[in-house]
């Protein structure tokens, strides 16, 4: 028997989501469909398809049926939270894993919310508002803070804390227009969630789903910083983190996949660990960002990306972990102002400690970067990596990369 043909929808940025091709590149037939011919994804294909949209849901179902006819089609997978839903009904259209139904209920945070209150799964209360002095009346009922987020992005663009109510004044602006940064998301008409604060650290968890069965194998610790802001400047994930071994978060992560329908495909859920115990911020119907997966294969863990494209084609993952791991941190830096443009990106190797393993630019010569909030995730300019015996010593090594990083602006 062949190896199982998968098709992706859209690779996602290279120096984010090239390692998830490389992964799955030598187990399966991987079928790209974007909208441009691949240029450094063809080491990893078996072919692809160009289309003129991907937001064309009934093109995307006529270009996979027709392609399913000439060769069978195993299994339909993406990782760009952009197109979930589009890929959801390809994968439909052959009856493969992936309810587009679910995947639109991940998808609206405010429908999320809904689900995960009617089924009492522990979470921020959460109120959907249509402009300033409606945000400020719910806010003033739930009481500050609150977290301003839009109902339908992603990657912590619009979301914002207000401590005040002058302050729910002054962003809700900021998280109505959010939109701007993906237009091709959907857009309604009452499009902020006005959210009680849940105070306490960070954490995702990427799982896997097999037939109802939800199967975690990577947690990790966000880093958050340039308040009041979200912006995630970094994550560490330890093997050894107590999180693994509690029963409560393991009850909230069940839980919350029941209460959404969600019987098969990969999610990456985050939460924050309160007082009160775990709440959920968000679900996402994909594999995490960050490169948060990565750090869970460079530090001995299961492979994300080859456990959801085995889910994706209906068969159960095959979990494999290294006897030896390692606590694997990365950490994201930022331009000096607003408006950089940028003429070199490096950091000095002299200084670099041997626990720094990657390193590069996220920004090329020329473009113009913004640290948050004018640019978030896509103010990024350079990235580290760090592999140590604990996350302190990993924290430590990315502290020296980041005053090795030289960053040259015009």
């Amino acid at each position: 028997m062949g190896s199982p043909h998968l098709l992706v929808v859209t690779p996602g940025i290279r120096a984010y989501r090239e390692y998830l091709l490389r992964s799955i590149g030598p187990a399966y037939r991987v079928h790209l469909v974007v909208t441009e011919p691949p240029t450094w994804e063809r080491g990893y294909l078996d072919g692809w398809t160009v289309v003129d949209d991907l937001a064309d849901t009934g093109e995307l179902v006529r270009v996979t049926t027709a392609l399913a006819e000439r060769d069978p089609v195993d299994g339909v997978i993406c990782w760009d939270e952009t197109w979930i839903v589009q890929a959801a009904h390809m994968a439909a259209a052959l009856g493969l894993p992936g309810d587009p139904a679910v995947i639109e209920r991940c998808r609206d945070k405010h429908r999320t919310r809904a689900e995960l209150d009617a089924h009492q799964v522990p979470q921020p209360q959460s109120r959907l508002v249509g402009g300033g002095d409606e945000a400020e009346a719910v806010a003033r009922e739930i009481g500050f803070p609150v977290v301003l987020k839009p109902r339908a992005l992603a990657g912590s663009f619009g979301v914002v804390k207000a401590d005040d109510p002058t302050a729910v004044r002054r962003f809700v602006g900021f998280t109505a227009g959010s939109g701007r940064m993906a237009p091709e998301l959907p857009v309604h008409e009452r499009n902020i969630l006005v959210e009680e604060y849940a105070d306490g650290p960070e954490i995702s968890v990427d799982s896997v789903v097999h037939r109802g069965e939800v199967i975690p194998l990577c947690i990790a610790r966000k880093e958050v910083g340039f308040a009041p802001y979200f912006e995630e400047t970094g994550h560490v994930v330890d093997p050894a983190d107590p999180l693994w071994h509690d029963a409560t978060l393991r009850e909230v992560i069940e839980r919350t996949h029941s209460a959404l329908g969600f019987s098969s495909g990969v999610t990456h859920t985050e939460l924050r660990l309160t007082a009160r115990g775990p709440k959920v911020i968000e679900v996402n119907a994909r594999i995490g960002g960050g490169l948060i997966p990565y750090l869970n294969v460079l530090g001995g863990g299961a492979d994300v990306g080859l456990a959801a494209a085995a889910v994706a084609c209906g068969r159960p993952p095959e979990v494999r972990v290294a006897p030896r791991r390692q606590v694997a941190a990365i950490r994201f830096y930022y331009p000096p102002h607003d408006n950089s443009r940028i003429a070199e990106i490096a950091f000095d190797r002299a200084p670099l400690p041997a626990a720094i393993v990657e390193h590069g630019p996220l920004a090329q010569p020329g473009e113009v970067k913004s640290p948050p909030p004018q640019g978030l995730m896509d103010g990024r300019i350079a990235y580290a990596i760090a592999l140590g015996l604990d996350a302190d010593e990993c924290r430590t090594a990315l502290d020296a990369a980041g005053r090795a990083l030289r960053v040259d602006t015009a």
